[in-house]
């Protein structure tokens, strides 16, 4: 794989903290400890708690992507030379004489790098057995025939740049008088002076000369002649004037079928199959070319790499995962359905954050986290075990949250406070708090989904509980939900009020409550993955 490709790591969509905390923090180990490639990433919005937390230590937000589908970019194509224009059609043949393999097929591109067409050796070919059919030839620059013939001009008019007329070879003979000739030639002969100065007089429009000698005398009579002298012969010089042509014009009339960097390799393989050429042009982010793709590249991609921390549940992960090469699982929660090709490294323990895992990991590896890392994992321990009173935590949780906060030189009781006041209470719309920490569920065939938001003043959040029942019942609705629930975990209370629309039967049966105006309060609730799931999992059966 390209060394430049990034392995990502990433946690599961809609993020939490520990999610994001984890994902910069293992990339920051595996980069220490020499791999380099390592980029932390989410799948969706950055929620206010983690926007504060980052901010206050001094960390952006991870590059967001949408999946792992394998795309042009990790294949492993042809990087073969680009032509300009402007180049000969001898230059273009002799580019592809050098190469190897696809340099049968090379792309031409304007002066601004975007591609013009494809120009194959057949393209060549054709055009060369034309020529000789139909020797007339148009605007060739005249800074290209000096050059192709290896000539030397003689130039008595300095405006000529390009010239155009019929190629005619004229070897001694009866009959190549002056009448012989007219102004619409390109005169190629050997160094025969009556057959120059009858020319000449004709005022055709080129003569080249060759054997590379000329008689002085004549060379003064060629005001309105383009004369030049070329040390090959007169059937190689036929042929170089005609090679002398841009290669633009003579490119298939019809646009080349092409591909960007950022195409999927379905759709690629999808249209590779409909128009059967060998070699196809392929474009960067601003259309300008970059290489050529064949057939056989498409038949062992390289897929993208990644790790997953903080889940390893398919419904949960990036789009495409089924596309990427997975490398690593570093998680808390229960084993899902992640399947892998080949064994990988998994790390899966029974503690209350994946940060805990991970800042476990530089302590095992003898790479202490600096300051502002070393404070972000303390903060992403805290809050995904709601300052240790979540029934996930273990002491291992508040030993790693102690020694992280340590090194950072920060107070976890402060942290605490900074991350649970009431953030989530701002003026922020209802449906963005509903979803920035939310998951959803397939148990037993039902679908559940389950938001969550951690505060120290739930009951400044009930003030808005009809406006967070109407979104739940829209959301609910647009994404088929049987039960969808909004847990406002209230950390001074050590309980959840619980929001729920959707069969509150139900929800009454799993934990033994009854639901008033779609709102009841679950004390001892912090958990959404050890309390709630696994309630209405026992129901469901």
């Amino acid at each position: 794989m390209d060394v430049q490709n990034p392995i990502y790591v990433t946690g599961h969509k809609n993020p939490d903290t520990d999610s994001i905390v984890s994902a910069i923090a293992y990339a920051a180990l595996m980069n220490a400890l020499g791999e380099r490639r390592y980029t932390p990433a989410r799948l969706g919005t950055v929620s206010d708690e983690t926007a504060h937390i980052l901010e206050r230590f001094g960390f952006p937000a991870p590059e967001r992507i949408y999946n792992v589908r394998t795309q042009v970019r990790d294949l492993n194509f042809d990087r073969p030379p680009v032509l300009s224009a402007a180049v000969t059609v001898r230059r273009a043949w002799e580019t592809m004489l050098k190469g190897e393999g696809e340099a049968t097929y090379l792309p031409v591109a304007g002066e601004d790098g975007k591609l013009l067409g494809m120009v194959t050796t057949g393209d060549i070919a054709a055009f060369d057995l034309e020529s000789s059919e139909n020797p007339h030839l148009t605007e060739i620059p005249l800074f290209n025939l000096v050059s192709n013939l290896d000539g030397q001009l003689w130039d008595r008019n300095s405006g000529v740049t390009a010239l155009s007329g019929r190629l005619t070879i004229v070897v001694p003979q009866i009959g190549t008088g002056e009448s012989a000739f007219s102004r619409d030639m390109i005169v190629v002969t050997g160094n025969d002076p009556q057959i120059i100065s009858n020319a000449l007089k004709a005022k055709v429009a080129c003569i080249v000369v060759s054997g590379a000698q000329i008689d002085a005398a004549l060379t003064e009579q060629a005001q309105e002649t383009v004369l030049i002298t070329t040390p090959f012969d007169a059937y190689r010089a036929a042929r170089l004037i005609i090679q002398s042509v841009p290669v633009e014009r003579i490119l298939p009339k019809t646009d080349p079928v092409a591909f960007h960097i950022s195409d999927y390799l379905d759709d690629v393989r999808e249209q590779t199959l409909k128009s059967r050429f060998r070699s196809y042009p392929i474009l960067d982010e601003n259309d300008r070319v970059i290489g050529t793709l064949s057939r056989y590249h498409l038949l062992r991609p390289n897929r993208k790499q990644i790790v997953l921390v903080d889940h390893n549940e398919v419904s949960q992960s990036v789009d495409g995962l089924n596309e990427a090469e997975i490398l690593a699982i570093i998680d808390h929660h229960r084993l899902a359905d992640v399947q892998t090709g080949a064994p990988i490294y998994v790390r899966n323990e029974p503690v209350g954050a994946t940060c805990t895992i991970v800042a476990s990991m530089f302590q095992e590896r003898g790479v202490m986290p600096n300051r502002s890392l070393a404070g972000l994992l303390a903060a992403g321990i805290v809050s995904d075990t709601i300052f240790f009173k979540s029934p996930t935590a273990t002491a291992r949780d508040r030993v790693m949250a102690e020694r992280m906060a340590a090194i950072a030189g920060e107070s976890l009781d402060e942290l605490g406070r900074d991350i649970f006041t009431p953030s989530a209470t701002r003026d922020t719309d209802a449906r963005k708090m509903l979803l920035s920490d939310f998951k959803h569920f397939m148990i037993a065939g039902h679908r559940l989904g389950i938001g969550q938001i951690n505060c120290i003043d739930s009951a400044e959040l009930l003030k808005r509980r009809d406006e967070f029942i109407a979104v739940m019942e829209q959301v609910k609705t647009e994404r088929e939900f049987d039960i969808l629930l909004l847990m406002l975990t209230d950390v001074l209370k050590e309980g959840t009020v619980l929001l729920s629309v959707g069969d509150p039967d139900t929800v009454e049966e799993a934990f033994n409550v009854k639901i008033k105006d779609n709102t009841v309060f679950l004390p001892g609730v912090l958990s959404r993955k050890k309390q709630v799931v696994p309630a209405l999992s026992v129901l469901w059966g």
